[in-house]
C-alpha cells in the first residue's frame, strides 16, 4: 500500500500557494485587457474617420463660397443697364422713344 499512497500523493494537484494567482485569473486579465486595447484602437479608428469626414466637409463648404463668389459676379454682370441696352439696341432693335411718343400721365 505504500506505493499506492505515494503514487495518489504524486498525482495529486497541487493546491495553490496563498498568493499565486490561476491560469483562469490571468486568462481573465488579458481578456479585459484586450477589450479595453480594442476598444483604445476602435475610437482611434473612428477619430480619424470624423476627421476626413470634417476636412472634407470643410473643403465642400469652401468650394460652395467659391461658387457663390462666382456666382454674385456673374449676377452683377447681367444686370449691367449696359449689357441691357445693348441687348435692347442690338439684338431687339429698340431705340428711345421721341418726344412725340413720349405720354406724361397725370
Amino acid at each position: 500500500m505504500q506505493a499506492v499512497d505515494v503514487l495518489k500523493h504524486a498525482v495529486r494537484p497541487q493546491e495553490h500557494a496563498p498568493g499565486r494567482i490561476g491560469y483562469s485569473t490571468w486568462i481573465f486579465i488579458a481578456s479585459v485587457l484586450m477589450a479595453m486595447l480594442l476598444l483604445y484602437v476602435w475610437s482611434h479608428i473612428h477619430m480619424t474617420e470624423l476627421e476626413y469626414q470634417i476636412a472634407h466637409e470643410l473643403n465642400s463648404a469652401e468650394q460652395i463660397k467659391e461658387e457663390q463668389t462666382k456666382l454674385k459676379v456673374e449676377l452683377a454682370t447681367l444686370r449691367s443697364p449696359r449689357r441691357i441696352e445693348t441687348i435692347a439696341r442690338e439684338k431687339l432693335q429698340m431705340t428711345y422713344p421721341e418726344r412725340a411718343q413720349v405720354i406724361v400721365l397725370k
